[in-house]
């Protein structure tokens, strides 16, 4: 890993995904862009007869807070020891990101915290950049410890090809944890054995702990909840996805169940 791309956006999970970004950045000698948005649609009104206009004042307020933004971080990353540059959109977020993130090696971007659970925007804008790039994707709570990726890695392992994708793209990461833990929920049906998990880890030098453990009752994603406290898990590694977004959203799903709960920064990948 050697390229990054980090939302920026001003916010309080903005700041904690930018510092574990740089502390990335720093681990891997990566090199880190800062992606700002300023969607001008926005800013468009419509009028009766079919017709639009900028509302240029609310635009123009929009343009001096992004140029302050931009002089904030470039005097903070002038005094950090990590290569940068910054990128900018007009667009819809995701779709500025995906277009910054084709040669990313991995995106990172902030989960907001609204009411006690994660800001469902914040969920939505993990979602749409996980399905629409090949490239994975570090959701960081503002809670996050710092150098977490030091920590124990809990990989959800359900043999699954997103849960393959995102066990590869993990691997240089993982290689920095103090430990690696392979959680597989009993009662879901496996594509090939956990133990293939383990194996594949090993060929990097990576020793990693299997642990399986019965679903009981419950969602699958509440028992990875609970088997992530169980293992003190500073970060998890798991696939995004596996059954269609839409289906997650309305009947619920692991993906969505541990975004709206975040209780760690998640590696994701589809």
């Amino acid at each position: 890993m050697r390229s990054f791309l980090v939302y920026a956006d001003g916010t309080p999970s903005a700041d904690a995904s930018l510092n574990t970004a740089l502390d990335l950045a720093r681990m891997m000698a990566a090199h880190l862009t800062l992606h700002i948005n300023t969607p001008l649609r926005r800013f468009v009104a419509m009028d009766p007869f079919g017709g639009g206009y900028l509302i240029a004042d609310a635009l123009a307020e929009a343009q001096r807070q992004e140029a302050a933004l931009v002089e904030r971080l470039t005097g903070r990353m002038t005094q950090e020891d990590v290569p940068w540059d910054s990128v900018t959109s007009t667009g819809l977020i995701a779709d500025g990101l995906a277009n910054a993130a084709r040669l990313a090696d991995l995106v990172i971007l902030g989960l907001n915290r609204l009411e006690g659970r994660t800001d469902p925007d914040s969920v939505r804008l993990v979602g749409d950049v996980v399905l629409t790039t090949g490239c994975p994707v570090l959701a960081v709570p503002p809670h996050a410890r710092p150098e977490f990726v030091h920590g124990t890695a809990m990989i959800a392992w359900s043999g699954t090809a997103e849960a393959a994708n995102a066990l590869r793209a993990a691997v240089p990461l993982l290689a920095h944890a103090r430990a690696v833990k392979v959680v597989t929920i009993t009662d879901e049906s496996d594509s090939f054995p956990a133990t293939d998990a383990t194996r594949y880890l090993s060929r990097h030098a990576i020793h990693a702990e299997l642990i399986e453990r019965p679903r009981e009752c419950g969602t699958i994603g509440a028992a990875l909840s609970a088997a992530a406290e169980a293992a003190a898990a500073d970060w998890i590694v798991m696939g995004a996805y596996g059954h269609s977004r839409f289906r997650e959203t309305i009947f619920g799903g692991v993906t969505q169940h541990l975004l709206d709960n975040a209780p760690c920064p998640i590696l994701l990948s589809h």
